[in-house]
């Protein structure tokens, strides 16, 4: 069964380069990004780590931590972890989990329509697509993604989606298509004006039902 928004994110122990972990208490109090990708030492992949091992400093001043998911084992991670940091020029400080059991690819529904899961399965057959998974300090699933094998993900997408998270979570507010941190948000249709105002100050009404309003710090 798919993982939905608003759902509790599955709770899972599994052995990863930092150790064994299980995910609800790895989490804490923080964020949490859950990420997979199909397979170690390959192209996209290894640029897809360099892009995450050079954000974590950004991860970490949003009080967010980051796991990846992989079907090969923790030996084979970590020595594919020298070829991530020699090729992103910065430590991949965050763990990988071994999912070689492929308990956590179906635990979060990670494998495409198409897998192939025989005794004897290669990695081939069982690699997962590109799954991004935001989990809130309250555990439950805040945002999904997708991607097939051969799109890279944008992760600049995703921490300008953790930031409109973590924005909309302290206030009645939503963010508008393409905003960025600095810009006005959308007041939410729960206040009229004149709570909206005692709120938020000013607004900028465009429509009676489209009201911007400078964003409130977090």
């Amino acid at each position: 069964m798919a993982v939905r928004i608003n759902d509790v994110a599955p709770d899972f122990t599994a052995d990863s380069t930092a150790g064994e972990l299980t995910l609800h208490d790895w989490i804490g109090d923080s964020y949490a990004i859950l990420f997979s990708h199909p397979k170690d030492f390959t192209p996209v992949c290894t640029t897809e780590f360099g892009a995450v091992a050079q954000l974590v400093p950004e991860f970490n001043r949003r009080n967010t931590k980051v796991m990846g998911v992989s079907v090969d084992s923790v030996d084979e991670h970590r020595k594919w972890k020298r070829d991530i940091e020699a090729f992103a020029g910065a430590p991949a400080a965050f763990p990988i989990i071994d999912d070689t059991s492929l308990h956590v690819s179906k635990l979060y529904d990670m494998l495409p329509a198409d897998a192939y899961l025989p005794d004897g399965r290669t990695p081939a057959d069982s690699a997962t697509v590109r799954t991004v998974f935001i989990i809130g300090p309250d555990k439950k699933v805040r945002l999904t993604m997708a991607y097939p094998m051969s799109v890279g993900r944008n992760f600049a997408e995703i921490v300008r989606a953790l930031d409109a998270i973590q924005t909309t979570d302290s206030a009645p507010i939503a963010t508008p298509a393409n905003w960025v941190p600095g810009e006005d948000v959308i007041v939410g249709m729960a206040l009229n004006d004149e709570q909206a105002r005692e709120k938020f100050g000013e607004l900028d009404i465009r429509l009676p039902y489209l009201r911007f309003a400078t964003a409130p710090e977090n």
